[in-house]
């Protein structure tokens, strides 16, 4: 059964998408611990960040560089904190949360919600800032 990533990639569950390419997949938490955080996600369907390849390993953390600098072009914050955990979605995916302080970066938190027309801006911002 695909992961609910793979269904986003494929179209079949709506997403606020921030960049693509051949093998890569950006978009907005949809249980974001701030306003921005971007989880980037490799096309292929693998559970765990280490069974990935080294080139894909390379390449996803080469695009969320660029994701990450536009996020911070896009959002006011510090610095753009990058985290694997992937236990919630058998599917790897890197968070990057813009931080202001390291606790921005703690999942114990409560996560926030945003109205879909906020979602949409924030997307927009940080889409406008991507180079791939």
């Amino acid at each position: 059964m695909a992961s609910i990533f793979s269904r986003i990639i494929a179209g079949e569950i709506p997403c606020y998408k921030i960049a693509e390419d051949e093998h890569f997949f950006a978009f907005l938490d949809i249980n974001p611990l701030v306003k921005g955080h971007v989880l980037v996600v490799p096309k292929q369907e693998t559970d765990y960040f280490f069974d990935l390849d080294d080139d894909s390993i390379g390449g996803i953390m080469i695009f969320a560089k660029r994701i990450a600098k536009a996020i911070r072009a896009a959002i006011p914050c510090r610095k753009v904190g990058v985290t694997v955990i992937g236990l919630e979605v058998p599917h790897v995916h890197i968070h990057l949360i813009p931080i202001t302080q390291e606790m921005d970066m703690h999942f114990s938190r409560s996560k926030q919600s945003f109205p879909k027309e906020e979602m949409e801006a924030v997307a927009q911002a940080i889409r406008e800032k991507v180079c791939l």
